[in-house]
């Protein structure tokens, strides 16, 4: 998630990063921490509308966010090494770990051991890989966020299942093509006062509006995890308008909070860079949490705030360098033996440098010995 959640291989101060951007991925993947957090807590009903209003745009905002720093993916063979290094990596060594702990937890294997069932969190590993691979198609063709919306919305009228989180690879692909086709020159729009004033009206009619909502519509809604053949629902009207409403929603959201983000550094621009260790690290964290008594003790708004509080204390630790660099080996595992040595490919440059590090300078010519 630098894209994705953020990786941490760029320095925060190296030349073209946009501070705006670090600090909105720190923002949302906060928000991801909490809303994970609270969820267990939603039978409170102040807890309940902060989940709902979390969950309306934290997720397609940092969708959007992922496409717009994808644009450079061109499908070479250094790109794809990347990728797999990245992405497909940590998914595998993160799906150990949590089928490990369900294990123990359940006190036997699961039903399914398929490594094509993605856990919990790691939903998004799969689709930010599949995304980014098909980058270069979208930069080809001429309409790609209409088009994009088009698959997204026929893709709920027909059965998906959870193989590979197809039902959200599909359902949120519209975020993340729009974020392929936006520039640098579009966030300048944000700065404008009107924006700003907007911005302060939708994120406040939302609040509101996710009180009443909670209680009326399922927060399947919320999830874009299933099509609506696979929740048994009419994937017609008013189905197809109530998932473009969402649509909408999310993006009003997104561009709100957007706008309020800060635009110089602050104390939090550097985390922003560190947002995959947030992303995978807090899965692990909250699966022992709710495993634990903390939740028999929370309750009504002490329970909210007290889970509130450790939550953004979750996401400043693992944001932690001492947690980053006992995390690395899952977050940025250096697994080049995963991959096939080539004359182009990342592992070939990597092996290429450890030897110009372990030999002897070259002397110059006519120095003496």
């Amino acid at each position: 998630m630098s894209a994705t959640p953020a990786h941490s291989d760029a320095s925060t101060g190296a030349p073209g990063r946009d501070a705006r951007l670090d600090n909105a991925k720190f923002i949302l993947i906060a928000l991801v921490v909490i809303g994970h957090a609270i969820e267990p807590l939603t039978d409170y009903g102040p807890t309940s509308a902060l989940y709902y209003w979390i969950y309306f745009f934290h997720m397609p905002a940092f969708i959007m966010i992922s496409g717009y720093l994808s644009r450079s993916f061109d499908g070479s063979s250094t790109r794809v090494e990347k990728l797999v290094l990245s992405i497909a990596v940590p998914y595998l060594i993160f799906w150990g770990l949590h089928q490990a702990f369900y294990a123990v937890e359940r006190g036997g294997l699961p039903d399914s051991l398929s490594i094509l069932k993605p856990t919990w969190t790691l939903w998004f590993l799969v689709a930010l890989f599949v995304w980014r691979l098909t980058v270069p198609v979208w930069k080809r063709l001429r309409w790609p966020v209409a088009i994009a919306l088009v698959i997204s919305l026929f893709a709920t009228t027909t059965d998906l299942g959870t193989t590979l989180s197809v039902g959200r690879v599909l359902s949120f692909l519209p975020f993340f093509v729009l974020g392929l086709s936006l520039r640098r020159e579009h966030f300048a729009h944000l700065d404008r006062l009107w924006v700003r004033v907007g911005a302060v009206v939708v994120l406040t009619t939302t609040a509101v509006l996710s009180v009443p909502i909670s209680d009326r519509l399922s927060r399947d809604w919320l999830f874009w995890r299933d099509s609506l053949t696979d929740r048994d629902i009419d994937p017609l009207m008013p189905s197809i308008g109530i998932r473009l409403a969402f649509m909408g929603i999310a993006l009003a959201m997104t561009v709100a909070v957007l706008a309020l983000t800060p635009k110089r550094r602050t104390w939090f621009t550097s985390l922003g860079a560190y947002t995959l260790f947030v992303y995978l690290g807090h899965s692990v964290i909250l699966l022992v949490l709710k495993a634990s008594p903390w939740y028999d003790a929370m309750n009504g708004a002490i329970g909210l705030a007290a889970t509130i509080a450790l939550g953004a204390a979750i996401t400043l630790a693992l944001c932690s360098a001492w947690v980053r660099k006992g995390l690395q080996w899952a977050v940025e595992p250096q697994a080049t033996w995963f991959l096939r040595q080539d004359d182009q490919g990342l592992a070939h440059k990597r092996a290429e440098a450890r030897r110009a590090e372990d030999e002897p300078p070259a002397k110059p010519s006519g120095a003496s010995a």
